[in-house]
């Protein structure tokens, strides 16, 4: 059929029209605060200039219009990092939303999804003013959740995530029931790695569990949080970014900053298929951006796999890697690490022997495993397993405060309600014969050990228990714990004042063995070394 006239004007008239431009890629935006609360940026809001904005690589900061710029590269994650005294609005998923992906074109087809593919538009980013003020940061540091089945999420939403509500609850009047709310674990929440084991497809459900707390929560990547069907390790976070964001991150508080860093090197066919180190993209990032931060605050560097050696001679984090890092840190004087993985617990203080130069030795802190021995062992009433791990430390998490002023300290905490006052678990017989061989030992397993904790007790008879005084565990000289042990029929209780950061920290503060850092902002132990139990 032939086309009308009209037809013909009309194509001729198109033709001769010029082509409509597409709008190019956009990596650039602005940061802002969101006075009104739309999440958008318009008339009345502010914009925020000085506020890093990072790809994990490339660091810019935002200019007098709170605008900043990256180059369009595709697989990239980008973040900004939130700067002191203010907080991020909330994903739909309940996390914190600072951070949006780069996909032009799709990424390699993986089991679990990765990253999909979207047109990069250009992204602003809301902040608002935070309510709390400097003084005390509370944070939540969650080690190996790592459930393997549905199943195992559910022990950790009510074994943990509950266990979290129920300790910080408090009565809402005179006869009230205690009840939660919102944030009052903490100001802030860290997940160390192995958010799940292998099976990627829990994630969902572990963020609606994680987001029961109502805190910022953060998270790092661990060796089971890997797609496993991925060709090289630029593409083994991809599923997990998707879900999490970058793998690579800063968040500063007005008491602390924080680095994390996914330090799982994964090496498809070899054998083992992962090993600990860091990447040159996060080397850029780290030379670009530690310089700006103050040297009056704590700076803690989180990770999954620990910056140490377990096993003495087996290289499990790259040496070169380690020593390029402590390079980078040596000149801050107030400096933690925070590491999980083995599914024990322990504090190994860094020394020229593993490359740190600084002037005191470096504490790293190797947080144990919520989920304990990977969620096994005997099941309570509740139908939550025992899983204590294999020194002896039950699941749980660890509760981190650091003043405004950079000291800090460290519980550890527990669903088991004895275990979580006395900070230990004591086994001794609860009868002894009078005149019996002197065959049985009383051991005190002090769940924040370390080499240098001293543990004292003591005994009489039944009729005239007596509380012994014990001095430990501690790695901040607020911790102190007085405790009964008496291998009778008398009961062994256990006293502890709630931990309390003292206003100095000086020499008579530190009960003995402990002393001063060099610092003065903590104590630290007379020599280094792991442990996390005394025979007494």
């Amino acid at each position: 059929m032939r086309p009308s006239l009209p037809f013909l004007l009309l194509s001729a008239s198109l033709a001769s029209m010029p082509a409509l431009a597409l709008s190019p890629p956009c990596n650039s935006g602005h940061v802002y605060e969101d006075r009104d609360g739309d999440g958008r940026f318009g008339e009345g809001d502010q914009a925020l200039a000085g506020v890093a904005v990072s790809d994990g690589e490339t660091v810019v900061r935002t200019d007098a219009r709170g605008a900043y710029s990256l180059p369009v590269l595709d697989g990239r994650t980008v973040f900004v990092v939130k700067p002191a005294g203010y907080r991020f609005p909330s994903r739909p998923d309940g996390l914190p939303d600072f951070w949006r992906q780069v996909q032009n074109t799709p990424g390699p087809v993986l089991k679990y999804g990765g990253i999909a593919a979207e047109f990069p538009a250009c992204r602003d980013f809301a902040l608002q003013k935070d309510t709390r003020g400097p003084g005390q940061l509370d944070v939540l540091v969650f080690g190996d959740p790592q459930p393997q089945t549905a199943r195992n999420v559910q022990h950790f939403d009510r074994g943990i995530v509950e266990a979290v509500r129920i300790a910080h609850s408090v009565p809402t009047s005179a006869e009230g029931e205690p009840e939660y709310s919102p944030g009052a674990a903490g100001d802030l929440g860290l997940t160390l790695g192995d958010v799940v084991h292998d099976d990627l497809s829990l994630y969902p459900a572990m963020k609606r569990a994680t987001v029961r707390l109502g805190l910022p929560w953060l998270h790092l990547a661990g060796n089971h949080d890997l797609d496993f069907d991925a060709a090289r390790d630029e593409d083994s976070l991809r599923t997990y970014r998707a879900n999490y964001g970058p793998d690579t991150l800063a968040w500063e508080e007005h008491e602390a900053s924080f680095v994390l860093l996914d330090d799982v090197v994964y090496r498809p066919g070899q054998s083992p298929d992962y090993i600990g180190g860091l990447r040159e993209d996060q080397f850029a990032f780290l030379e670009a951006y530690l310089p700006t931060l103050p040297h009056d605050r704590l700076l803690v560097v989180s990770a999954h796999i620990p910056f140490f050696d377990p096993v003495p001679g087996r290289e499990s984090f790259r040496r070169a890697d380690r020593e390029r890092l402590f390079a980078l840190l040596e000149d801050f004087p107030k400096l933690l690490l925070l590491t999980a993985h083995g599914h024990v617990q322990r504090h190994y203080w860094h020394g020229p022997a593993d490359g740190w130069q600084g002037r005191s030795p470096l504490h790293e802190y190797n947080v144990g495993a919520t989920c304990g021995s990977f969620w096994s062992g005997v099941a309570d009433a509740a139908g939550i397993p025992d899983a204590t791990m294999a020194d002896g430390t039950p699941k749980g998490w660890s509760e981190l405060s650091v003043r405004q002023d950079g000291r800090y300290g460290l519980r550890w905490r527990t669903p088991d309600p004895a275990f979580d006052r006395s900070g230990m678990a004591l086994h001794a017989p609860k009868v002894l014969r009078r005149g019996a061989y002197p065959a049985f030992g009383v051991f005190a397993n002090v769940f924040m050990a370390d080499t240098d904790t001293r543990v004292e007790f003591g005994w009489t008879a039944a009729t005239g228990c007596r509380c012994a005084r014990w001095s430990g565990p501690t790695l901040a000289c607020w911790w102190r714990t007085c405790s009964m042990i008496v291998p009778t029929a008398c009961a062994v209780t256990t006293v502890r004042p709630r931990p309390r950061i003292p206003a100095t920290c000086g020499a008579a503060a530190c009960p003995p063995p402990w002393r001063p850092a060099n610092t003065g902002s903590r104590c630290a132990p007379s020599t280094a070394g792991v442990a996390n139990s005394a025979r007494a």
